[in-house]
């Protein structure tokens, strides 16, 4: 009940101050059309912004009331900001390793991703040697090969950023390949033409043709990274999120569990538009594929 007085009395100062600004807009001489077509502007941000969030925090804190759900179980979101708050010196110390097996797992599963699209397009032979082992690579669970990886790399961030890599390089790869092989073949049949090399056709061609795809496929690996960083650290890790929501886990901080479990998503809401920003700024040409 405290928190939803808590969250009702944030949404009247939210009010309140919209209201302010709605007046001080109006002693500036704004004719009515214009505050109009300006409150038309902001009430989406707004309610966006402030009653999605607001709204979820509600049905959350409703269905435990009403489904009477002991803390151990499902804490409340006053439970899971306090101790947020609590632990944040904590848990910023183990967000450090996380965040630097994401970014390096990333970073190499567009490196190797990248190159076997360059190769299995070049190639035929390597296309043909390189396709089954993709295939197997992706139906063995990744839980299956972690634990080999830290027997043969150890504990240390090695091994999390091998796992991160070994879950991003195939969409990647697969989008770009797919880009890659679906050049059109006006652009093909102009450049033979012309007497262009296969290298020529590669790099002005097909790679400015499949750079959409390829941007699909960065995007799916982003949202898939903080999911490689942390089964690497369940299987095997003395630091990191992961790690810390095992030891939350055993000692059934259920609040602290839930809290880096928030400190995850934002990480991975934050990372995906930043590189979205990125594509886009990089990429421009590439707005109306992704859409």
């Amino acid at each position: 009940m405290v928190t939803i007085a808590f969250l009702r009395n944030q949404l009247i100062n939210r009010l309140a101050q919209l209201q302010n600004v709605f007046t001080s807009l109006w002693n500036l001489n704004f004719t009515k059309k214009r505050l109009a077509l300006l409150a038309l502007k902001i009430f989406p941000l707004f309610s966006h912004k402030i009653f999605i969030p607001i709204g979820f925090i509600l049905i959350w804190e409703c269905l435990i009331h009403i489904l009477q759900l002991p803390n151990y179980i499902l804490p409340t979101p006053f439970e899971v900001l306090q101790s947020l708050i609590n632990h944040a010196s904590l848990i910023a110390l183990q967000t450090l390793p996380t965040l630097v097996e994401i970014l390096l797992g990333l970073f190499l599963g567009i490196i190797f991703g990248v190159s076997i699209a360059l190769c299995m397009c070049l190639f035929r032979t390597i296309h043909a040697f390189l396709l089954p082992l993709l295939l197997i690579s992706q139906a063995l669970p990744v839980f299956a090969i972690a634990p080999l990886l830290v027997l043969w790399f150890g504990y240390g961030i090695t091994a999390k950023i091998i796992t991160t890599t070994f879950m991003l390089f195939f969409p990647i790869t697969s989008n770009f390949l797919d880009g890659l092989k679906q050049t059109p073949e006006n652009y093909l049949n102009v450049a033979k033409i012309m007497n262009s090399s296969r290298w020529q056709i590669l790099y002005q061609i097909r790679i400015p043709a499949g750079l959409p795809n390829l941007a699909s496929g960065i995007r799916l690996a982003t949202t898939m990274a903080p999911l490689g960083a942390i089964i690497g650290e369940w299987v095997g890790s003395n630091q990191g999120l992961g790690f810390l929501l095992l030891n939350a886990n055993a000692q059934m901080q259920i609040d602290l569990m839930f809290a880096v479990l928030l400190v995850i998503f934002f990480i991975g809401i934050l990372l995906y538009f930043l590189i979205n920003t990125l594509l886009k700024l990089a990429l421009p040409w590439t707005l109306l594929s992704s859409c």
